[in-house]
């Protein structure tokens, strides 16, 4: 069955990716809650077990399961899931000792990874305009973290090393892209996170008491929600007109932050935090530039 027509409602794209934005930094405080009684094996058992009804249901619209997990890149695909299961279990354990708005101004970082890793490894082209974004951002990462000082935190490394794997595994979904289509990869996602996950889980598991467990299918249902807004957001608008707009999630999770723990960004978190953001806003502007442009033409 081929998939529908997409329909270009670029207003509508926008307000359903800050919409997911904003339920995912929801999502966020409530795994910061829960990583201070649960870990995260249990954790992400519970979340994947939600999440693979719905990636089944919305995969199977189209096409059955066994067409779903009909791959053309099998290896790549259950790669690109260990890395995204393993980068969100770190995420877990990063935001159970930092504040919300510090990790995610350090995970922002990711759009630059993207771009340089796909340069390195892809050879993709990357001008001198977009390698400076690069140095810069980075050097906006050196402001939060302030090597040689007392302040660096492990668990800053931990918020920096998911910014690394979240772009990796964006820079393995645009191979496997080449090869399979939306559904093969969100059904592979879900599959390989769930047996994972149960594999691991019982040796981890903690029964929650009536809170717990309330807090626990809340995460599932935010996380469940939050991805369906994103896929459908993609339907409406091009991903390089919403990837700018990814960069609110950092303001509604420092506000969750705020609201929900009290936690307020010192000066040079908020100072690193703008200094990447508005080079991976630059990096992605180019990027999207650089789509537009005839093969052959470079842009920087």
């Amino acid at each position: 069955m081929s998939s529908p027509l997409k329909i270009d409602r670029p207003q509508l794209g926008i307000a359903l990716i800050v919409s997911a934005m904003f339920i995912f930094a929801v999502q966020d405080g409530i795994t910061k809650h829960l990583a201070t009684t649960y870990v995260a094996p249990q954790i992400l058992w519970i979340r994947f077990s939600f999440f693979v009804l719905f990636a089944l249901v919305y995969s199977m619209r189209t096409k059955p399961l066994r067409a779903c997990l009909s791959s053309n890149a099998p290896v790549l695909q259950i790669i690109r899931s260990f890395v995204i299961v393993a980068e969100i279990g770190i995420f877990i354990l990063a935001v159970r000792h930092l504040p919300l708005a510090e990790t995610h101004a350090l995970f922002a970082s990711f759009p630059l990874m993207v771009t340089a890793i796909a340069a390195i490894f892809l050879k993709e082209a990357v001008g001198i305009r977009r390698w400076s974004a690069i140095i810069v951002g980075f050097v906006g990462v050196l402001i939060i973290l302030r090597p040689g000082t007392d302040a660096i935190a492990p668990a800053a490394l931990l918020a920096l090393l998911c910014a690394f794997m979240f772009a990796g595994y964006q820079v393995i979904t645009r191979l496997v892209s080449k090869y399979d289509d939306s559904e093969t990869s969100i059904t592979y996602m879900a599959v390989v996170g769930l047996v994972t996950m149960t594999a691991l889980g019982p040796f981890f598991w903690q029964t929650p008491d009536a809170e717990g467990w309330t807090w626990l299918l809340i995460l599932a249902v935010t996380a469940t929600l939050g991805h369906f807004l994103l896929i459908k957001a993609l339907e409406f608008a091009p991903a390089s007109l919403l990837q700018p707009f990814n960069f609110t999630l950092l303001v509604f999770a420092s506000t969750v932050g705020y609201f929900a723990f009290g936690d307020v960004p010192d000066a040079w978190t908020v100072v690193g935090a703008i200094v990447i953001v508005s080079s991976g806003i630059y990096t992605v502007l180019r990027e999207r530039k650089r789509g537009t442009k005839r093969p052959g033409q470079s842009v920087g």
